[in-house]
């Protein structure tokens, strides 16, 4: 019994996110492995913005003595200090600032190319298809694009600690009494760390309606639904559409806000705490310690500028526990989750097959369910066979596609690939040597040319293989009407762009699925959908014949089986083999000749069809 890593893994970071310090620490390390010269020459630059900015309360305090005591020379080093000061203040700013914008630039790079990968990088598709994993993704892709905002603010917040630390220490300098004034402070720095914490936990509770109210504002605004929203206009989709986005944006808007005020309540007497604490120490130092006005100036300046220097930190750190902190959580949780999914891959991919494939009492759930779509399906594969898997919708077809082609692997059960289990076999290893179309196949705007060239990367140039691709899918009739023939740009919004209808795409999905000469499973999944039942019927007649051997460039010598997903069973009558599913279990298995002789499942669903057409 193997069980599925989706659901042993994967389903291990359900109960939350990593813990954020360790995420923010990784992502530092990310940064740094990318840009490490650029990283530390923005870091140490925020630091030394922060001294001269800092110690502007100490030269007032002389400024203030010299003049109350008449004494030029002090007044005169005062002033250039306060002169300089401003001016290192300003300059170390501004190339600080222009550094920490080229290594955002370049990391911002580096980070979307990492996400991106990751997601390529897992085996499985599950993260594309669980409403939770979903939900955590949809609020990653919000947050990636600024998440090199998370490195500036780190900088920031240490350049503003700095600045805390020397204003209390001139503070503390006068009397050590003034050092509490850092612990009136605390109400306001807990309250800024706990209320984005709050806000988003509200946010993270309504991404679903968050989610909802945006895919209904692309329905309404979007030109792919726009002839079916304006043909049923009539009956008043447009405004239900409007009227459930408001709906489902108030049901993520409405706890936000709540969640909003509450926090700000919080925070603004956490402020009040800390400005009754300031007062009282101006009047401490000037009535009780009857301490002279330069210090007593120190005291007002560093006071002032404590204030804002505990706004400025808080609100850094704010913003690293409620966005920045969050969006590094969730990319440490696709880290982990793509690193979870990394399977003990220790066999080699056959370069043809010898026995076929078998499964041997496979069963599966999709994570996050209970219920079974595949039951103990135990299932021989002989090489060279033409395979036909029938069955009405929801009998768990596409699922067994999916397992063939490791985009998930079985609940229970294993698969073997001439005798060795393809759980053993990395994942891209043995799709490199799979090949086809699916009913859900993606549309690449693309020139022609590369639209079909992606099913074969290493011969995406190859202009022969594309040609030869795009006769074997039967679509040199889609091709032969642009006039710029394989150079044409796909979709109408695109300079020069063609409009291409579905069936069209539907070919040259098939193309880029025929573009690999000898795979070892090819896989046809209901392709052939919005062709009409004699284009069909003499698509797979050819394709039938040439893989078995009619053809000299596809052969059965090449160790290939072809798996066929189809409705129409007068296409499916050409397969070796029919492979009938009925409510997720293997119901018989057999020629047609063989399964209309039984009169069983297949047959019934044969005769209805036939009773259809005729």
């Amino acid at each position: 019994m193997t069980s599925s890593p989706d659901r042993s893994r994967g389903e291990r970071r359900e109960d939350g996110l990593p813990p954020a310090l360790p995420s923010m620490w990784r992502l530092c390390k990310l940064g740094y492995r990318h840009e490490p010269g650029l990283m530390l020459a923005a870091f140490v630059l925020s630091l030394l913005a922060a001294l001269p900015d800092a110690l502007i309360a100490w030269w007032l305090k002389l400024l203030g003595e010299g003049v109350l005591g008449h004494d030029a020379r002090i007044v005169r080093l005062a002033a250039i200090a306060l002169g300089v000061s401003a001016a290192a203040t300003w300059l170390l700013r501004t190339v600080s600032t222009r550094v920490q914008r080229r290594f955002r630039d370049k990391v911002t790079i580096a980070l979307e190319a990492h996400v991106a990968r990751l997601q390529a990088s897992v085996a499985t598709i599950a993260h594309h298809e669980r409403p939770d994993y979903l939900d955590r993704l949809s609020v990653l892709r919000d947050q990636i694009f600024v998440l090199d905002h998370m490195y500036m603010s780190v900088f920031s917040t240490c350049g503003w600690l700095l600045r805390l630390g020397v204003t209390l220490a001139l503070l503390v300098s006068i009397h050590p009494a003034l050092g509490l004034l850092a612990v009136f402070a605390l109400p306001t720095v807990l309250t800024s760390t706990w209320r984005p914490a709050v806000e988003r936990s509200a946010q993270e509770r309504g991404a679903q309606a968050s989610r909802l109210a945006r895919h209904l504002f692309t329905l309404a605004t979007t030109a792919a639904p726009g002839k079916e929203v304006r043909v049923i206009g009539r009956g008043g989709i447009g405004g239900r559409l409007a009227e459930e986005r408001r709906e489902a944006w108030e049901r993520w808007y409405g706890p936000v806000a709540a969640a909003r005020w509450g926090s700000a309540a919080w925070h603004t007497l956490a402020w009040a705490v800390f400005g009754s604490a300031w007062a009282g120490a101006v009047a401490f130092v000037a009535a009780g310690l009857r301490a002279s006005a330069g210090d007593v100036l120190l005291v007002l300046a560093a006071g002032a500028r404590l204030s804002a220097y505990i706004g400025a930190t808080v609100g850094e750190i704010g913003f690293l526990r409620g966005i920045w902190m969050d969006g590094s959580r969730r990319l440490a949780w696709l880290e982990d989750y793509a690193a979870s999914l990394v399977a003990d891959a220790d066999l080699p991919v056959p370069a043809r097959l010898h026995e076929g494939i078998r499964l041997e009492h496979v069963s599966f759930a999709y994570p996050g369910t209970s219920r079974l779509v595949l039951e103990d399906v135990t299932l021989e594969l002989p090489v060279g066979a033409v395979v036909a898997i029938v069955g009405e919708n929801g009998a768990g077809k596409t699922t067994l596609v999916k397992l063939l082609a490791k985009l998930y692997e079985p609940t229970s059960g294993a698969i073997h690939v001439d005798g060795q289990p393809l759980a053993r076999m990395r994942a891209d290893a043995w799709r490199e040597r799979l090949a086809g179309a699916f009913q859900d196949f993606f549309r690449f705007e693309l020139p022609a040319r590369q639209s079909i060239g992606v099913g074969d990367i290493p011969r995406l140039d190859d202009e022969p293989a594309v040609v030869r691709a795009v006769e074997r899918a039967g679509a040199d009739d889609v091709v032969a009407r642009w006039p710029a023939g394989l150079d044409t740009q796909l979709g109408p919004t695109w300079p020069g762009g063609v409009d291409v209808s579905f069936g069209q795409w539907q070919k040259l999905a098939l193309a880029r699925g025929f573009m690999r000469d000898h795979p070892l499973l090819l896989v046809l999944d209901e392709p052939t959908a919005a062709l009409d039942a004699e284009t069909e019927h003499a698509l797979f007649e050819r394709y039938a014949a040439a893989a078995h051997g009619d053809v000299a460039e596809t052969t059965a010598a090449d160790g290939r089986i072809t798996i066929l997903v189809s409705h129409r069973f007068s296409t499916v009558r050409m397969a070796d083999l029919i492979v009938v599913l009925d409510g997720a279990r293997l119901v018989e298995v057999g020629t047609h000749e063989d399964l209309m002789a039984r009169g069983g499942a297949y047959a019934e669903l044969y005769g209805i069809q036939a009773a259809a057409y005729r």
